[in-house]
């Protein structure tokens, strides 16, 4: 019997105040959807790291003829120079952190550049004595790029060092922001949602007054007379965060793995189970929002 009246409490609630409850479930699911996105934004971030961060390599550049760099003042790298580099490399403080070096000559890279670039014009004035010939080494462990970049560089015969992770760098650093942009977007509406929801419970309480009189003259205890208008705020932002997973898993599946994933296939993607991931998170953060919006609001409004 309770139960039934609790429900029919509900359905009145919800029927009063249908514009301000279907604005609840909006802007739950705007917030909700960005504060997804932001997740996903992140988990698609640590993907790609994971994946080419063990990938890149460190090119140690050498001396090709004509070269202003001062380590180049003697000319082209010679084989002296090159084994001394070698030796370098595989000199204790650094063998561990050195898992395999590849050497490619002057012809390797005109020919790796001829295919990369073969659509382009220009790339038929180019020859293989204007490539750089190059060792290719992959590390052990990324994170110490340092280490064996302070051992080659300044060498003679040494060009230049780049580590491949610094082209990635400003990529990542563009997600990053975009992950707070879309972090603090979310923060804006989760706090408009706040307040449409506890100006929602505070219309519905006004709209029931005689009949919250008449609980308090019976008397009803406190939660029995909150309750309702607890679970309204509760359903209402438990939709929003519905169509919030709704349209992030629409979007993961059409947007990301059928489309990008097709156009551009070598990104490891987010896929439907990291959208299956944060579902309970942000239904948590809408039962969150309900219950801080119901706090706020019944508190004063249905006080027995």
């Amino acid at each position: 019997m309770r139960a039934q009246f609790i429900l029919s409490e509900i359905g009145i609630g919800l029927r009063r105040n249908l514009s301000m409850t279907i604005s609840v479930v909006l802007v739950t699911f705007v917030c909700l959807t960005f504060l997804g996105a932001a997740a996903l934004l992140q988990t698609q971030i640590g993907k790609m790291k994971d994946d080419w961060y063990d990938k890149v390599e460190v090119s140690v550049f050498l001396c090709p003829t004509g070269s202003t760099a001062p380590t180049c003042a003697a000319g082209e790298v010679t084989e002296e120079q090159r084994a001394e580099v070698l030796a370098a490399l595989d000199a204790p403080e650094v063998a561990d952190f050195v898992q395999e070096i590849y050497q490619e000559s002057k012809q390797q890279a005109y020919e790796a550049f001829q295919e990369q670039f073969q659509d382009q014009f220009w790339a038929s004035a180019v020859t293989a004595d204007d490539m750089n010939s190059s060792l290719r080494i992959k590390l052990s462990d990324p994170e110490q790029y340092q280490v064996v970049a302070d051992v080659v560089s300044g060498r003679p015969g040494v060009e230049s060092v780049q580590d491949q992770r610094r082209l990635f760098d400003n990529l990542f650093l563009v997600l990053d922001r975009a992950t707070w942009a879309a972090a603090g977007l979310a923060g804006i509406m989760l706090l408009a949602a706040v307040l449409l929801i506890t100006t929602t419970i505070r219309l519905s309480a006004l709209s029931r007054r005689r009949e919250t009189g008449i609980m308090r003259l019976v008397g009803a205890s406190t939660l029995f007379i909150q309750l309702p208008f607890m679970l309204e705020g509760a359903i209402a932002a438990t939709l929003g965060a519905a169509m919030a997973i709704g349209g992030l898993w629409l979007g993961v599946e059409y947007l990301v793995t059928d489309w990008l994933g097709q156009s551009v296939p070598w990104i490891p993607y987010v896929g439907t189970s990291d959208v299956l991931a944060i579902a309970p998170l942000l239904i948590v953060v809408a039962f969150v929002l309900a219950a801080i919006s119901s706090l706020v609001t019944l508190s004063r409004y249905t006080k027995v």
